[in-house]
Formats: structure tokens, C-alpha cells, sequence
């Protein structure tokens, strides 16, 4: 595979603090490589902890500013930051897709329905209402508010570098809340255009920064401070698990949206062509790379073989390469580590006894490349039925009663999101019903939706993002009572 010559430029990477761009100067940096090459993109200026503590200081100042904004003028802003969004979303997306690898068609989506996130949130800044409750005794008068509950410290992986970190920002600051941003430094000038938008449309300073750095340092000293009141992660459950402890040491808000492992139960009934066909495209997309995207496919025995048949021969149509090639379905993995992960994982799994249909083998060249694989007959002990892959690896098994599939749909602590496919509508109920997780898709994989709720259940975190749910983690209910 040869690498593409490239005729894009890549942003110049800051900070953002206080709305001033900082360029590195004399700070630490760090490479920005391009995965689908493994050249550097560029160098990506570090905060020191003078950086995170100047970022503390115009973020309390910024949210004092912005909690006494309007909803109407708030609204305003963030309507007018997805309209640049919109206006600059080839451009955004070529950064997206020479910085994390996604076809560049998957880049420009994403980056519009991060616009859409913004629009969705400007309506919700203006729906922002309390309650009066009758008193029992006269003369009284009893409100309670929703407020903004203060400045949110977010952070945010690489992997969806456009919707992720709009998600957290369009509910934060529609809420009046000010936000200290770390997106993953493995793509950060997706980011930074999302800022730049922000920015150009009007935002007060000191309401938006934009940090990166060290993301153990950079946690542990934002969380620790009195100024963040709310935090709000996406990322590994190690990762989750390790802030909700720091948060909780200062009894802080956290909602997490941590990692998956997506059952998807078809039914011998079910359309097979159809699961099959768009399971392989599924799972696949963004190279395997996404928290909810279908991994362990669990599939009625009458129609297993089927299943397999369809599923690999999609599978082996799938074009993998450079995001920026216009026939690219499939690109590169983040780094080196996870093509070694995806190695490992199907050496276990073939191990164990898993039969290997497709793929397996990193695709020679530059970049990090992995061929799409299928492993069927996966046994339980195999390493990949238990650890999310995140990575273009599907496995495949077989069940016989619906109980038996929702056993072992239910069996791992993950619970994001799940699939099940069916022609019979009590199946379909029973399904709804039994399946452990947070988003469910029956008959469809595409399960999200700007208007509703995202968000997982057991290991894979607590609380929502996006719909009338998602403003709600950044208010609080405040009760007056007035004689």
C-alpha cells in the first residue's frame, strides 16, 4: 500500500486559554502522527501546570459571566458556532481524517452532526425552566430553579474527535456552565476547529479552554481544584473508574461514558442477509474503533451458517486504506500498540480453538493497517471475549433459545449498547426487555440520534448525553422558599 501524497495542510496546533491561542514557545510537545502514514503531522504544545492553573482562573471567571448570560443570547452563540461548523466542515473533516484515519466521508458526518449537537442544545438553553409548588402554608411562595451547576472539567478520547467533545460542550454551555476541554492528544486539531468556532461566533472568553498534556497530570490537577464542580469523561473503564475516585474525593459530579463490547443477538427468523450484510459494515466503520459499535455477533444455530457466509463475504469487500483515497471503507488503526492488540487477540482466540474466516494479519507498509477478521466458534476463554477490542475484529458464536442468548449477551459487565435482529414481535419485546444495556437497536444498527439519550449502564458508566436528557448533568435544582 502505498501512502498518498498530501496537498492539505494541517492546522498549527495551541492551547486555549482565557481566549488567547497559545502556541508552544518553550513548552513540552508532542508528535501529531497521521496513522494511515506514520509521519508527523505536527507538534502539539503541552500545558505546564502555571498552563492548567491560569485555564482554573479564567474558567471561574468566565462562568460567572456566562451563568448570568441569557438564555436567548446563549442560544444565539451556539447557533451561530454550528453554523461555522457547517460552513467549515470540509476542512474540519480533512483535519479529522489526516489526524485519526476515518474515510473521509465517515469525517465529514461526524463533523456535521457535531454541528447538529449545537443546534440541538441552543433550543434547550432556551427550555431551561423550574416549577412553582404550592405551599402549606399561606403566604408562602415555594420556587425551585435549575441552574448552572458551575465550571465542568471534560475530557474526551481520540477516536470521535468532532461529536464527542460537542456533545459535552453544547449541553455545558447551553446549561450557563464554563468548560475546561482535554481532548485526546493523538487528535487534536478536530478540537481545536470546534473551538475556533466557538470562538469566531462569540463566545466570552475565559468561558471555553482547550488544554492538553500528560492526561494523568492534567486530570489530577483540574479535578483536585475548588473551582471544577462537574466533570464529564469518555474513555476507557481503567480510565473511568480512576476519575470517578477523584471526583468523588471532592464530592463531584462525573458522568462516564466508559467502554463496550456490543452483543448482537440474530434470530433464526431475522432477515440473515440483512444482519449479516450491514453487521460487516457495522462493525467495521471507523475501523472498529467505536464504544458502541457490534463485536460479539450471537447468532440462532438454524441460521448460523448462513450468517457466517454473508457476513465474510461482505467483510472481504470492504476497501481498506488511506481515509483520504475516495474508495476507502476501512482505515488505519491509532498506533502501533493497537495493531500489536489486534495481533495478540487473534493469536489467542486461534489458540483456544476459534476458527479464523477472514483477515488476521496486519496489511504490510506504512501506516497501521489490519486486515478487517472474522472468528467464528470463539470459545469463552478466549482473551477477546472478554476485553473490548477496539479493533476490526468480529467473533462469532452460535446460541440456541433466547434465554441462552441473553445469557451470554448479559454476561459481561459491559452494557452500552446492543443488537438484535427479528421478523417476530414478541421476540422483539422479550429482547427490548432482557438485553442489559443503555442503547439497543432492533432491526437496525444505527441506534443514535441527536435527540436521544447516549449513555451505558453497568461498567460502561452512568448518565446521558445528547436529548432533553443530556443539559440536565450540568444543572442543579435549587429550592427557595418564600415567606
Amino acid at each position: 500500500m502505498q501512502p498518498l501524497t498530501y496537498d492539505q495542510s494541517y492546522d498549527q496546533l495551541y492551547l486555549f486559554i482565557d481566549g488567547a491561542w497559545l502556541a508552544a514557545a518553550s513548552r513540552d510537545t508532542a508528535p501529531v502522527i497521521n496513522p494511515a502514514t506514520g509521519a508527523a503531522l505536527g507538534r502539539l504544545p503541552l500545558a505546564t501546570a502555571a498552563d492548567l492553573e491560569l485555564a482554573l482562573t479564567a474558567a471561574d471567571r468566565g462562568f460567572e459571566v456566562w451563568r448570568r448570560t441569557v438564555p436567548a443570547e446563549r442560544s444565539r452563540i451556539l447557533r451561530n458556532a454550528a453554523a461555522l461548523m457547517r460552513e467549515r466542515s470540509d476542512h474540519i473533516a480533512t483535519q479529522l481524517t489526516l489526524e485519526e484515519g476515518k474515510p473521509l466521508a465517515e469525517s465529514r458526518d461526524e463533523v456535521l452532526r457535531a454541528a447538529e449537537y449545537f443546534e440541538w442544545f441552543a433550543e434547550e438553553a432556551r427550555r431551561i425552566d423550574g416549577r412553582v409548588v404550592p405551599a402549606n402554608r399561606p403566604g408562602v411562595q415555594q420556587l425551585v430553579k435549575r441552574q448552572a451547576i458551575g465550571p465542568v472539567a471534560a475530557f474526551t478520547p481520540w477516536n470521535f474527535p468532532a461529536i464527542t467533545p460537542a456533545r459535552k460542550l453544547s449541553a455545558a454551555l447551553a446549561a450557563g456552565c464554563s468548560v475546561i476541554l482535554k481532548p485526546g492528544e493523538e487528535s487534536p486539531a478536530t478540537a481545536l476547529a470546534l473551538a475556533r468556532c466557538l470562538d469566531d461566533a462569540g463566545l466570552p472568553k475565559g468561558v471555553l479552554q482547550v488544554v492538553f498534556g500528560v492526561p494523568d497530570l492534567v486530570s489530577a490537577q483540574l479535578i483536585a481544584s475548588n473551582v471544577i464542580r462537574k466533570v464529564a469523561f469518555t474513555g476507557s473503564v481503567p480510565v473511568g473508574r480512576l476519575l470517578s475516585e477523584r471526583a468523588a474525593a471532592g464530592v463531584k459530579p462525573i458522568t462516564l461514558e466508559l467502554g463496550g463490547h456490543g452483543p448482537v443477538l440474530v434470530f433464526a427468523d431475522a432477515d440473515i442477509d440483512a444482519a449479516a450484510t450491514g453487521g460487516a459494515l457495522n462493525r467495521f466503520r471507523g475501523t472498529g474503533q467505536i464504544c458502541i459499535s457490534s463485536t460479539r455477533f450471537l447468532i440462532q444455530r438454524g441460521a448460523y451458517h448462513r450468517f457466517a457466509e454473508r457476513f465474510v463475504e461482505a467483510t472481504r469487500k470492504l476497501v481498506v486504506g488511506d481515509g483520504l483515497a475516495p474508495d476507502t471503507q476501512v482505515g488505519p488503526l491509532a498506533n502501533a500498540r493497537q495493531v500489536a492488540k489486534m495481533e495478540a487477540l487473534v493469536a489467542d482466540a486461534i489458540a483456544h480453538g476459534a476458527t479464523l474466516l477472514a483477515g488476521g494479519k496486519r496489511i504490510p507498509g506504512p501506516g497501521f493497517f489490519f486486515e478487517p477478521t472474522v472468528l467464528a466458534d470463539v470459545p469463552l476463554d478466549a482473551r477477546i471475549m472478554h476485553e473490548e477490542p477496539f479493533g476490526p475484529i468480529a467473533v462469532l458464536r452460535p446460541f440456541d433459545t433466547l434465554a441462552d442468548g441473553l445469557a451470554e449477551a448479559n454476561r459481561l459487565p459491559y452494557a452500552l449498547s446492543a443488537y438484535a435482529f427479528t421478523r417476530d414481535a414478541r421476540t422483539a419485546l422479550d429482547v427490548g426487555d432482557g438485553l442489559e444495556a443503555g442503547m439497543i437497536g432492533i432491526n437496525q444498527y444505527r441506534i443514535i440520534a441527536t435527540e436521544l439519550p447516549f449513555g451505558g449502564m453497568k461498567e460502561s458508566g452512568h448518565g446521558s448525553e445528547g436529548g432533553a436528557e443530556g443539559i440536565a448533568h450540568y444543572l442543579t435544582n435549587k429550592f427557595i422558599s418564600q415567606a
